[in-house]
């Protein structure tokens, strides 16, 4: 497992993971490098509508918006700050650039954007990361805690939430009801 970069991959957590915060989630690794990892899970809506916090942020609006698009929880990681994962990169104040199709932003100003309709294409918008300490992540796939495949932009932009789980595993060709918790058997 050394060297390896899950940088632009899912991490889909196996059924091992079933009482922990992560169970069935789909997360995207924005970030991963010798001093660890941060990513976004794409699955866990909140009980929050983009509508919703743009009104607690006191962001206006000129347009109407889709106020049933649901704000993600990203992660157990800072989660009262604001993460846009989107497409096409752009110029925003504070942006982590994951490649050229895709990055992070953490700024007000894209917030702004997207309420005056003048934002990136595709968006999604989370409160909270997912963030693992240098080698954390490398030990827990060795522990058969997460599968990992290269990303789809179709599956985080085009599906609805409860649908990227299963459209993540067809990615890696497996059916995720026939996950075993045993490690090492067939």
């Amino acid at each position: 497992m050394e060297n390896i970069n899950l940088t632009d991959h899912f991490l889909i957590a196996m059924p091992t993971m079933e009482n922990s915060f992560f169970s069935k989630t789909v997360t995207y690794i924005c970030e991963h490098n010798k001093q660890g990892a941060l990513g976004l899970v794409i699955n866990r809506p909140m009980n929050l509508s983009v509508s919703g916090l743009f009104k607690q942020l006191g962001i206006q609006s000129k347009y109407l918006l889709n106020n049933d698009l649901a704000v993600l929880f990203g992660g157990p990681v800072q989660v009262d700050c604001g993460f846009v994962l989107h497409q096409p990169v752009g110029h925003w104040q504070s942006t982590m650039t994951i490649n050229q199709n895709i990055a992070l932003t953490t700024s007000l100003d894209i917030l702004k954007a997207i309420a005056n309709a003048e934002g990136p294409d595709h968006t999604l918008i989370a409160l909270g990361y997912a963030g693992w300490a240098a080698g954390q992540i490398e030990h827990e796939m060795a522990q058969n805690a997460w599968l990992s495949v290269p990303a789809s932009l179709d599956v985080i932009f085009d599906l609805p939430a409860e649908e990227r789980l299963n459209a993540a595993m067809d990615l890696v060709g497996v059916d995720y009801t026939r996950l075993s918790n045993d490690v090492g058997h067939a």
